[in-house]
Order: structure tokens, then C-alpha cells, then sequence
């Protein structure tokens, strides 16, 4: 993963994306990130890896907070860009993958692996999670 880089995020909702609260939402989440990926050019076995990362950080703001989030996806400089919002504490990235027999843990290294950068910021009420993918 890159250093951490400062960058204001545009957390209006503007644009193209949707919000997320129960957990039925997140094959919508899934399907709207997949239709996105395609319209903006992704490769198919990258729009795996892009929708396997939301899922874990869409995952995460149900188990670990009392709302659900926002996501957005757009392409910028060669690089799908999406960014997910929720009202969550600041998630601790680059950290080492759980061992095999942990029960829980591993979601937020795997989005780590499978996206070319990671970022994370606090914005007013929360936090923002940027994941970055080469198209």
C-alpha cells in the first residue's frame, strides 16, 4: 500500500452512488458496484476483486456500527475509485492477516491486498475508507 496521502473527500453523496443500512442492502450494494466497474471500463476479473473489497467494508460498517453508510464509484486518472462512508471510528489499516484458525479479522486485510491503494480519514460524523484499483 501507498503512504497515507491527505486528500478531502467529497462526502455530499452526489454523484454516482447509494446508501446502505441493512444487511439486504449489500447485494444491492454489489450489483450497483458491478454495474459501475463495467460502465467504466474495469475488466472483469478486476470488478471481482473491486466488489469482493466493498463487500468487506460495506460488511463492516453493519457489524460494527449503528447505521449503515454511503459508497461512491468513479473512474479518475486510470483508477476506479470508490469510497465508503459510514459513521464508524477510523479502521486500523496495514496489519498482518489473521492466523488461519481466528474466527474474525481478516476483512480489512483482505481489502488491503486486493486494491492497488487504501486510504482513510475522519470526516465530520465518521469515517471515510477510499480504495483505489487500477482499471
Amino acid at each position: 500500500m501507498s503512504e497515507p496521502i491527505m486528500f478531502t473527500p467529497d462526502i455530499s453523496g452526489d454523484g454516482d452512488g447509494m446508501s446502505y443500512a441493512v444487511p439486504d442492502d449489500l447485494r444491492l450494494v454489489r450489483a450497483f458496484v458491478t454495474e459501475r466497474a463495467l460502465a467504466l471500463g474495469m475488466a472483469e476479473n478486476r470488478i471481482d476483486l473491486l466488489t469482493l473489497a466493498v463487500s468487506e467494508l460495506t460488511t463492516n460498517t453493519l457489524q460494527h456500527t449503528t447505521s449503515g453508510g454511503h459508497i461512491r464509484v468513479w473512474a479518475e486518472g486510470g483508477r476506479l475509485v470508490c469510497d465508503v462512508v459510514d459513521k464508524g471510528v477510523e479502521r486500523p489499516f496495514g496489519r498482518a492477516m489473521p492466523a488461519a484458525e481466528a474466527v474474525r479479522g481478516r476483512g480489512l486485510a483482505i481489502v488491503e491486498r486486493v486494491c492497488d491503494d487504501v486510504y482513510t480519514t475522519t470526516v465530520p460524523g465518521g469515517t471515510l475508507v477510499r480504495i483505489c484499483l487500477d482499471l
